[in-house]
């Protein structure tokens, strides 16, 4: 069976599946499709597209089936969480590189990474290690087999079918050992037989067997067939040993040359047994003969086997039957050669079809198709078909003709492959058969489809485009393929999408600034759809993007849309006429890009200018142009204009047009516009011509990645402003002369005639029309109309009638068109009339009564020369105005001629028809001439008297009280008019008493007189019928005035209100609250009304909880106290709240827990009169109270006001009570436990609870911890039994506590309970425990989640007790700190509280029928004790003198003092010291320890300031809050350290390290951690660390050979002492043996000994020069040993010396 890698799999299925393209593109893995489609198994394949950085790549799946890696799904499901590494290699060895930050939690995170990064590393290279250790034992052990197997099969001459059996040597290549340590299984899990005790070296020969058959018919030789099998294996060693190289390439990591050598000597010299205890049994001749008489025996076993059953590549395997080989030629010689046509490469079975190929296949269907192998050669073989790899192509069970699977000669055998595709793409896969041949036989699978073929542009350009709008452009998409396909348009970026359903969106798919719409579609051969692209730019400039077109067979194809984004550019690049500037000074539009001035014109007349805008972008533009008011504003040099200035009114009111108006600005072209100027008034035209281009769009944020999140919008854009002024002057027109006086009076009738001229001086031609004047006059003037050029006059005549006298000023108007003002002419002249005078200017006849007659007259005198016709009569406006037809008057004569200077006399009569106040006017019309008018008066009347209110109704009546009222008696006339009041008429007169004043009197002209009305009812009957008559002379009929009421009694309303309420009063029900917290007062107002002028007493009583009346009278007396200090508002607030707190007492002094007090109880309420009583109630115990309060008003039935009032509250305060607090809100206090260590003992606190009511109260005290979690709101809380049952001093539950009625609960408790009591205890009923002793309830309560129970922080106790009312008990609260964990910095606040749950035992306390009822246990309020306290964990602060860190450095010859003859000391000390500052606000006892080589000592104490002895650091030592401690810490520093060096690696001793750096430097590190026990078990490292710095020699040279040097002559040679480390050395040379040994010594150094430096930071090592001399005494060989040793144990250096001696003169040195 052939294996494969990942890789070459993986690189044949990227091979297979580069099949034709539909669009000319890559194809498509079948991953993508076949998320869309169906839930099959995946298959890799090799993408196309280039690697994309974010997400990380999906691992591929391993080629096996049986593969347990399970990376690929974890990479698919958790991606960057499982692929990319949270901190990486680069990211930790920067962070340890740049360490030594302040923060203590950053130095050790540090540290954990470094330890991290180092176990990392080192399990790295365990594992690398392991893998390449196993690696390598599979290759030896391979290359062992093959070199076996090869042996043996080059001297077998007859093999059978199958592979001979050698056994497996790869457990002799492997570490048991190595596989066992890292928990792996070794070969001796899987062998159970044993290791023989020894074995026989491999040798040479091979096991005797058969010769072939040819070997009977001809013998050879033993020596032979030796040489020619030598022969033999040296010809195939070499390929042997490729085979070999091969099989280490491709299955270790190391195939380097060294390697290959190595594995050659292993295969070539395979190395001896250990056991040689073999070689002692038998001789070599007699093992050699045992080995031939063995071989002789097997050969008698061996029979000559049938070929067929031989392997084809063998040389007597079967025969082929389509290629018969050739027989060989028969020679002597061993047949060492293969003959000219071998079976060898022959095929063994033939597949028919040789490829197996699906065509038109869909999703879903499985399709089939038959092979068939027939046997190619003439021997039965039997053979192996592996099934395909991949998921898609399926194999079924063969078919072979006879039974056992082996096919005959020329038969053949069937396999059914299944097809089975899960997309439309193409599919290559293989079917492998194994037979006896060495080669394989290859059937390969493919599946093609023909693709589809679209007709689509790879690149399809959008054009232009605004920035911010939307293009939509159709582009045609056909199928000139010839199969149908499903398309599918994604963004190239998503791509492989994870989930193509999520990816492929039915309708529109999108990638900013283009969108693709449909994005899925199909098409058949030869169907077109239109691919509608959206255009949306969001930036300047040409934009692509690149999207994928994914089809159902798999294949995709990159699709660029590309598109164009534009702003809008217009420019203004010519206007006709002049170039406008305005004029310095001049106020300008403010955001106008250019000025056009027009020259002044008349009105009317037009003035034209020509402007050239071109359109520089490639878009059209709709455009309109709008006329708007310009802004003017002032600014000054270098100011600049806000834009909440910047107004845009329309003018409505211009002058100028501009055409055309609106219209399209094609794509980059020039378009012609016409400026027109024409003014319609006499002014200044100033104005703005803006260019509005219609529905451009608001640019986008180019940050918008989603067209779901795009918003369009499109409004109109001002682009251009073109600031236009022109001015309109008028027509300059002049008359001569400018006005017309004719001299003199004419007479009506008679025309005068007058020339004048006219100029006109304007720009324009005038067109003039005369108006004509007839109404009274006659002008007219001749011509009338006409036209005058500019510069010219025209001659005009006037024509002057006159047609009233007096004199006349005429305006004659000359209208010149388009000119907003005539042209005025004034005429004036004057004419005579007639005239008549009256001789009197008013007629009056004075008061008139009603029909009476009254005559008059007056005289008219003709003043002028000309006669005069008249008419008198009353003016006609006068009878309008009065509405009447008919005049009064009668005027005779009424009209007449007068003769010039003639007078006549007028008689007027008035009759008084009605009465009015007449004032009228006669006129006297005079034809031609003045009128003339008289004024009339005339006064007529008759008496009239009247009541202002006929009708009094007395609303205010009682019975026999007096009632007054005003009347009122008008006289509406100027005639004085007498009155006198009658009597009272009608049925109840009789029982009533009126009376007037006054009676009687005269009433003046138009005078209103007053009267008094006084009324008593002696009744109280409704009064009805009832008339008063006033009898006036002179009118026909008396006036009456009628009088009503309805008499009442007694009346008196009761209401209530709350206290500061200005609402109205509430129903009758004297309600005090439902939450009336106890210790306060609440106050109602009880409201008295009198509605009647009735006084009367009242009186007002509670029936049960009423208080004394004289509690307002109970105070306590003041001390003495200065007057001074009693007008303090201090002071007076303290005596006023003694003063409401001493009325509370009285109020609460009958015991009953609560009280209600009237301030007023009776008195008497006066007539009309408000009275408002102030009601107070309180209460010193919870509960709820009723009572009834009677209210008796005089002689009305009593009221009995319901009252009510429930008190909330604790009556249990931990706060002493020597007076009443008037806050309602008071809470308890916070009772604060301290700061103590983690885990320290337990702290008690007593509490003195006091009770203020006057109940025994049973309190049940729980623990609490409060818990914030919004999953637990409420609870549901279960009882057998009371809640809380009475318990006994051990805690038991009292089952039946019979105890007589006046008992008390006292004894039953512990005494130390319950304190000392002021006063007697009230005897108690029966208590709630025996009540439920006979029937046992189950209860419920649902109510607001606590918190968690917390016994084990907080504890009480007692858990039960009662305080005695008005009396005090005590509690103790014991609070535990917490243990913390070490990582804790701060303190950690304890918060917890504990709940009271208050129970009355007494049943006449609890409830009282009708009177009170107070609920106990979980139905009130409990007593809560807030408890609070802190929790740190023992910790000091370190601080250091000089560095960051506890380190010392110094260096080992700091033992060798200065003189060092004195020897090396034993112990050297460096001191530093450790300032421990307590910083919390507790003590801290802690302890010191520490280990050699570390000492610790205590320098000083100081607290605060104060500096104490020495104390020894063994004892505890304490650290007060905010003070500090000095330690001294040492290092001692002996030979015994330093001795260390020399120790092996695995016998170093812990917390001590060599380090030794690149450049030579050698340094001791020790480290140690000084403890701070604390008392609560808990310890603070701080870090100790010493480094020492060792002496490191070197020399120059290690060898030094003189050579040949004559005989008693020195030579020199210097070497160089070197000093690499930091540290002084003291060295010493010693001389060893020299060869030969003689006395005098050839050898010499000098010095011998001496003192090397320190080397200095970044300087090159210290050294010094030694003179090695060599003196030959003979001619012999000299050689010795020089070594160079230190004090401080270094390294010793040797240097080897080597010279000979000769008497040649040749050897001798020239001085």
């Amino acid at each position: 069976m052939e294996t494969r890698t990942g890789a070459e799999r993986q690189s044949e299925e990227s091979e297979t599946h580069e099949w034709p393209e539909w669009s000319g593109k890559s194809s498509l893995p079948s991953e993508v499709l076949r998320c869309s489609f169906a839930a099959r198994p995946r298959r890799l394949r090799a993408l196309a597209l280039p690697p994309h950085p974010e997400p990380q790549p999906l691992r591929p799946r391993p080629s096996s089936l049986l593969t347990q890696d399970i990376s690929h799904l974890l990479t698919r499901v958790f991606r960057n969480l499982y692929s990319v590494e949270v901190i990486g290699e680069d990211v930790s060895a920067s962070l340890i590189q740049a360490r030594g930050s302040e923060n203590a939690r950053h130095e050790e995170f540090v540290d954990q990474l470094q330890q991290i990064r180092e176990h990392y590393k080192q399990r790295l290279d365990e594992v690398e290690m392991l893998e390449r250790h196993i690696t390598q034992a599979r290759a030896r052990a391979l290359a062992e087999t093959e070199r076996a197997f090869n042996l043996v099969q080059t001297h077998v001459l007859e093999t059978s079918t199958q592979l001979p059996a050698v056994k497996t040597v790869f457990r002799w290549f492997i570490d048991s050992e190595l596989l066992q340590k890292h928990h792996l299984i070794c070969p001796e899990d899987y062998y159970s037989d044993t290791v023989p005790f020894c074995s026989a070296p491999k040798g040479n020969n091979v096991l005797p067997c058969l010769l072939t058959f040819s070997c009977e018919k001809r013998a050879i030789p033993k020596a032979e067939l030796d040489k020619k099998l030598a022969v033999s294996c040296r010809e195939k060693l070499p390929a042997f040993e490729d085979d070999f190289d091969h099989t280490v390439d491709s299955l270790t990591w190391d195939s380097t040359p060294a390697a290959k050598q190595r594995a050659r000597e292993a295969i070539k010299k395979p190395s001896p047994p250990k056991n040689k205890k073999w070689m002692n049994h038998l001789r070599v001749s007699q093992r050699e003969l045992d080995r031939r008489q063995l071989a002789r025996m097997e050969s008698r076993n061996h029979f000559l086997k049938n070929p067929r059953f031989l392997p084809p590549n063998t040389a007597h395997g079967g025969r082929s039957l389509i290629f018969p080989p050739k027989k060989p030629e028969l020679t002597g010689e061993f047949p060492n050669g293969e003959p000219e046509q071998s079976c060898a490469n022959t095929p063994v079975f033939l597949p028919k079809p040789s490829i197996v190929f699906f065509t038109d296949y869909e999703v879903g269907l499985v399709y089939e198709m038959k092979i068939t192998l027939q046997n190619t050669t003439a021997s039965s073989r039997y053979l192996r078909v592996l099934p395909p790899s991949t998921p898609y192509f399926a194999l079924g069970l063969g078919m072979f003709p006879g039974k056992g699977g082996m096919v005959a000669p020329g038969m053949t055998c069937q396999y059914t492959v299944q097809f089975i595709p899960d997309c439309l793409g193409d599919f290559d896969d293989f079917i492998l058969v194994e037979t006896q041949s060495d080669q394989k036989l290859l059937i390969p699978l493919q599946a093609r489809r023909p693709p589809p073929v679209l007709t689509l542009s790879p690149v399809l350009d959008c054009g232009y485009c605004l920035i911010g709008g939307i293009k939509v452009t159709k582009f045609i998409c056909k199928n000139v393929g010839f199969s149908t396909g499903k398309f599918y348009i994604m963004p190239k970026e998503i791509w492989p999408p994870i989930s193509l359903r999520a990816a492929a969106s039915t309708g529109f798919v999108g990638r900013p600034p283009f969108g693709i719409m449909p994005s899925r579609f199909e098409l058949a051969p030869g169907d077109s759809v239109f691919l509608e692209v959206l255009f949306l730019p969001t930036s300047l400039g040409r934009t692509e993007q690149t999207f994928i077109i994914l089809c159902d067979n798999c294949q995709i194809k990159e699709l660029v849309i590309a598109g164009t984004g534009q702003l809008v550019a217009l420019d203004l690049i010519y206007v006709s006429g002049e170039k406008s500037q305005p004029d310095p000074g001049e106020l300008t539009d403010l955001t106008a890009q250019y000025f056009i001035r027009f020259e002044s014109e008349n009105l009317q007349s037009t003035s034209r200018k020509q402007l050239i805008i071109r359109n520089s972008t490639h878009v059209e533009l709709v455009f309109r142009w709008q006329i708007m008011k310009p802004n003017l504003k002032p600014l000054m040099p270098g100011e600049t204009y806000s834009l909440n200035s910047i107004k845009h009114h329309p003018d409505r009111e211009t002058a100028f047009s501009i055409k055309p108006e609106k219209g399209v600005l094609g794509p980059h072209t020039d378009h012609e516009f016409i400026l027109s100027f024409s003014p319609y008034e006499l002014r200044g035209f100033h104005s703005v011509l803006q260019m509005v281009l219609e529905d451009i769009p608001k640019p986008v944020s180019s940050e918008v990645e989603n067209q779901a999140d795009y918003l369009y919008s499109a409004d109109d854009l001002i682009v251009l402003e073109v600031e236009v002024k022109g001015s309109a002057e008028p027509f300059q027109v002049l008359l001569e002369p400018y006005a017309l006086i004719i001299p003199g009076e004419n007479y009506i009738g008679v025309n005068v005639k007058k020339d004048f001229k006219m100029w006109n001086n304007s720009k324009s031609p005038i067109r003039y029309m005369w108006k004509k004047i007839s109404d009274c006059h006659i002008i007219e003037v001749e011509p009338c109309t006409g036209v005058i050029e500019p510069n010219e006059v025209g001659n005009f005549e006037l024509n002057f009638t006159g047609g009233v006298p007096g004199p006349a000023s005429q305006d004659l108007l000359c209208e010149i068109r388009h000119s907003p003002s005539p042209v005025v002419l004034h005429i004036e002249a004057a004419f005579k009339g007639p005239a008549l005078v009256v001789n009197i200017s008013a007629l009056q006849f004075g008061l008139l009564r009603l029909r009476q007659k009254a005559r008059n007259s007056i005289q008219i005198q003709n003043v002028s020369q000309l006669p005069a016709v008249w008419h008198l009569r009353e003016s006609p406006v006068c009878l309008e105005e009065r509405h009447e037809s008919v005049s009064p008057f009668d005027i005779e004569p009424s009209s007449g001629q007068l003769q010039p200077l003639g007078e006549c006399t007028v008689t007027v009569t008035l009759e008084a028809v009605h009465c009015q106040s007449l004032q009228t006017v006669l006129e006297l019309e005079v034809e031609n001439g003045d009128w003339s008018y008289v004024a009339v008066c005339a006064e007529i009347q008759e008496p009239h008297v009247y009541l202002q209110n006929s009708q009094v109704e007395l609303s205010s009546l009682y019975l026999d009280v007096p009632t007054k009222s005003t009347l009122s008696l008008v006289n509406s006339t100027l005639l004085p008019t007498r009155f006198h009041w009658g009597k009272l008429l009608g049925n109840q007169a009789a029982s009533c008493t009126v009376t007037v004043s006054p009676r009687r009197g005269l009433l003046g002209p138009s005078e209103e007189h007053q009267f008094v009305l006084e009324f008593t009812a002696h009744t109280q009957d409704k009064l009805t019928n009832l008339a008063l008559p006033c009898y006036v002379s002179g009118m026909k009929k008396p006036l009456v005035l009628g009088i009503s009421g309805k008499p009442q009694g007694l009346q008196v309303t009761v209401a209530i209100s709350a206290e500061g309420s200005d609402s109205h009063p509430e129903e009758l029900h004297l309600d005090f609250g439902s939450m009336v917290p106890l210790r306060t007062c609440v106050n109602r107002q009880l409201i008295l009304n009198n509605h009647s002028p009735v006084q009367t007493s009242f009186t007002l009583k509670f029936e049960y909880f009423g208080s004394s009346p004289n509690s307002l009278s109970k105070r306590s007396s003041l001390s003495d106290l200065p007057p001074a200090l009693l007008k303090t508002a201090r002071m007076r607030e303290h005596l006023a709240k003694r003063e409401q707190l001493d009325f509370m007492e009285n109020m609460l002094s009958h015991g009953k827990g609560a009280a209600f007090f009237p301030h007023v109880s009776q008195g008497k309420l006066r007539a009309y009169q408000k009275l408002s009583i102030k009601i107070t109630a309180c209460a010193n115990m919870w509960g709820e109270y009723w009572d009834s309060l009677v209210c008796m008003v005089g002689n009305l039935p009593p009221a009995v006001i319901p009252v009510h009032m429930a008190a909330v509250g604790c009556p249990i305060s931990s706060l002493r009570t020597t007076y009443y607090t008037t806050d309602c809100l008071q809470k308890e206090p916070v009772i604060r436990l301290g700061t103590h260590i983690s885990g320290g003992d337990t702290i008690r606190r007593t509490i003195r609870l006091y009770n203020s009511s006057p109940c025994d109260i049973r309190l049940d005290w729980e623990t609490y911890v409060p818990e914030d979690k919004a999953d637990k709101l409420v609870e549901l809380r279960v009882f057998y039994g009371p809640p809380f049952p009475l318990k006994d001093q051990a805690g038991n539950e009292i089952v039946c506590p019979e105890k007589p009625k006046n008992s008390s609960l006292l004894g039953l408790l512990s005494p130390s309970s319950v304190s000392e009591v002021s006063h007697a205890t009230a005897p108690l009923g029966q208590s709630s425990a025996s009540d439920g002793a006979t029937e046992h309830i189950i209860s419920v309560i649902l109510q607001e989640h606590e918190g968690v129970p917390a016994h084990h922080l907080f504890s009480v106790s007692p858990k039960q007790m009662v305080v005695p009312a008005g009396g005090s008990s005590t509690i103790c609260i014991s609070f535990s700190p917490i243990v913390l964990i070490p990582d804790t910095l701060h303190k950690v606040a304890c918060t917890g509280y504990i709940l009271g749950y208050m129970s009355l035992d007494n049943k006449e306390e609890r409830d009282i029928p009708g009177q009170r009822h107070r609920l106990q246990d979980f139905a009130v309020g409990p007593l809560r004790l807030n408890l609070h306290g802190f929790v740190r964990r023992a910790q000091l602060s370190v601080e250091l003198d000089d560095s960051s860190s506890v380190e010392f450095r110094c260096q080992a010859s700091d033992l060798i003092p200065d003189q060092p003859c004195a020897g090396v000391l034993s112990e050297q000390l460096t001191t530093q010291q450790l300032k421990l500052v307590n910083t919390t606000e507790i003590p801290q006892y802690f302890q010191l320890l520490v280990s050699r080589p570390f000492l610790v000592s205590q320098a000083a104490v100081s607290r605060g300031h104060r500096a104490e002895e020495m104390a020894p650091v063994s004892r505890q030592l304490v650290l007060h809050p905010q003070e500090n401690m000095l330690v001294n810490v040492s290092f001692s520093l002996s030979l015994e350290l330093i001795s260390y060096q020399k120790l092996p690696a695995d016998q170093m001793l812990p917390r001590v390290n060599i380090q030794q750096s690149s450049s030579g430097k050698k340094e001791m590190v020790f480290t140690q951690d000084l403890l701070l026990e604390f008392p609560n078990q808990t310890t603070q490292v701080v870090p100790l660390r010493a480094i020492v710095a060792v002496p490191e020699l070197q020399l120059s040279t290690s060898w030094v050979d003189f050579g040949t040097c004559f005989v008693n002559q020195l030579r020199s040679r210097e070497v160089d002492l070197l000093n690499l480390s930091g540290c002084r050395s003291y060295w010493a040379v010693l001389m060893g043996q020299q060869e030969p040994d003689k006395e005098a010594k050839a050898f010499g150094v000098f010095p011998s000994s001496g003192l090397l430096e320190a080397r200095t930071t970044n300087a090159p090592p210290t050294s010094i020069t030694l003179q090695v001399s060599f003196t030959p005494r003979s001619t012999e060989l000299y050689e010795s040993t020089l070594v160079v040793e230190g004090m401080l144990g270094e390294k010793t250096c040797t240097l080897r010396l080597r010279g000979q001696g000769s008497y040649d003169e040749k050897y001798m040195a020239s001085h």
